[in-house]
């Protein structure tokens, strides 16, 4: 609901945009191409178990995420959501988080779209013997592109992502399917067996690594609640955003768990088999290459590729949308907070693109990282923030329907929130205890110091703070001034219930 007087976002998408949205920032098949394979560092045969208990832990938190788009329909996601229900400070803490994860995601994708792009020109002989440099080539023209696509009219952002990503799962199902038939027949190529060994830990592995492995299991999941960023530029957000989470969420619950799967089968589950699946360039390529035949392997390293472009793409929509909504609620609609002449926040999308690509020049320069140290790196940190994020949404949640009472609902679905946070904070907790080593170190104080800088400044700013409860006020009819519950006007109810049934 835009404020009255104002530009704002135009209101022009259905449900298939914010679906779209979400499934290129979930990445479903850059996502089962290469995250299993740093679950399996830590889990070893038992990455399917990881996926289904991120799944289960991400079903929950969607519930919290459609409960809370049905009643608001906000730019911000998390930051409007956690702002409405736990204060202005607590909002803009999410809020920030999240901004956060999306940048650090598009850092994730842009890396993984230069390592398969550059992989993809080898295999063919365009590139064939690439340097090790290679790689951040085509992660600077991936950014080019993405400030390009992500400044113009999202109804044709969200139709280039759809269309990647629809075609590449596709063939990934395909793949998978042949994969189990093969596997069910008995006749792989190298003599592996659908077994359900897969959902157990192997003698040796401990509760600790398990639910290490469990943070690739979320960072394969991240972004399902993106369209809760177009919450002012969807036609009937209050029911198509919750219909599009929801279903995105249940979708990646299926698919990953089955993909990991027959991925961990395909290659055995053997300390040979593991050992190979982690040293895989492309999961699926080699599965395709193996048991279908070679050029299916090019084929899926190209897909996997286009697919992490559209990733970052996402990503960096979700971003831009979120800087733009803080920066409007604090200052008003100029500089990072305008909306620009095509409707989109294009000043806050070079913003991102430029904060990511300064991410990617530190990693390169300081610390001589590679493109998949980048991916690594980039990706953990940005789980560990969405994970805080997830807590504070949930909370967020049960306290808007369950305390509040501003939706009717039974009073027994308040154990599902509670459930996600069980989750939630035991996955943090095995993160930071015991304190991981080497690199892994740094992981938790970048995090860290990311939501800290929030939390310092909304203390040493409580002017800001409490210009962003009235903007939240002005536009939600959310939260007054002073911090206290402000009444929705009755038209707006009727309005939210009758997109919702």
């Amino acid at each position: 609901m835009a404020v009255e007087g104002t530009r704002g976002l135009k209101r022009s998408l259905g449900i298939w945009a914010a679906i779209g949205l979400s499934v290129a920032l979930m990445a479903p098949s850059m996502a089962a191409n290469i995250n299993p394979q740093g679950g399996a560092t830590y889990a070893g045969r038992a990455v399917p178990l990881t996926f289904l208990i991120a799944a289960v832990g991400v079903l929950l938190v969607a519930y919290s995420f459609v409960r809370l788009t049905q009643y608001f329909h906000h730019s911000g996601s998390a930051y409007a959501f956690v702002g409405a229900t736990l204060g202005p400070r607590a909002g803009v803490v999410a809020g920030w988080g999240m901004l956060g994860t999306y940048t650090f995601y598009a850092v994730v994708t842009a890396s993984a779209a230069g390592i398969f792009g550059t992989a993809f020109l080898q295999e063919v002989g365009a590139w064939p013997n690439p340097p090790t440099w290679a790689p951040w080539i085509l992660v600077s023209v991936v950014l080019a592109l993405v400030l390009w696509l992500a400044v113009i009219p999202l109804r044709r952002g969200a139709g280039v992502l759809l269309s990647v990503e629809g075609t590449t799962v596709a063939l990934i199902l395909i793949v998978t399917a042949v994969v189990l038939v093969r596997l069910l027949a008995g006749n792989a190529p190298g003599h592996e067996q659908f077994t359900w060994s897969v959902f157990s830990v192997a003698p040796g592995t401990n509760t600790n690594d398990l639910f290490l492995g469990v943070v690739f299991g979320f960072l394969s999941f991240a972004g399902f609640e993106a369209a809760a960023t177009l919450g002012e530029e969807a036609n009937r957000p209050t029911r198509d955003i919750p219909r599009a989470i929801f279903g995105v969420a249940v979708f990646g619950g299926v698919y990953f768990t089955i993909v990991t799967a027959v991925e961990m089968m395909g290659f055995g589950t053997s300390a040979a088999g593991v050992k190979n699946f982690v040293s895989a360039p492309s999961l699926l390529g080699a599965l395709g290459s193996s048991y279908v035949g070679n050029w299916v392997g090019d084929v899926i390293t190209l897909g996997t590729a286009v697919s992490a472009f559209g990733c970052c793409l996402a990503s960096t929509v979700g971003a831009a949308r979120l800087m733009y909504a803080l920066s409007r609620d604090a200052r008003g609609e100029r500089g990072v907070g305008a909306p620009s002449r095509w409707g989109t926040p294009a000043n806050a999308t070079m913003v991102i693109t430029s904060m990511s690509a300064l991410i990617i020049i530190i990693y390169a320069t300081a610390f001589h990282a590679t493109a998949f140290e980048s991916f690594l790196w980039s990706g953990t940190i940005g789980t560990l923030i969405l994970l805080v994020v997830y807590v504070l949404a949930s909370i967020g949640c049960t306290i808007l329907v369950f305390i509040r009472h501003k939706l009717e609902v039974p009073a027994w679905q308040i154990v599902i929130p509670i459930a996600g946070l069980i989750v939630l904070g035991y996955t943090l907790y095995r993160n930071v205890w015991p304190y991981p080593t080497g690199d892994a170190a740094w992981f938790p104080v970048t995090a860290g110091i990311w939501l800290v800088a929030a939390i310092v400044a909304v203390v040493a700013a409580p002017r800001t703070a409490r210009k962003l409860g009235a903007a939240l006020a002005a536009r939600e009819g959310i939260k007054a001034p002073d911090g206290t519950a402000a009444e929705v006007p009755a038209g707006r109810l009727a309005t939210a219930g009758e997109e919702a049934s």
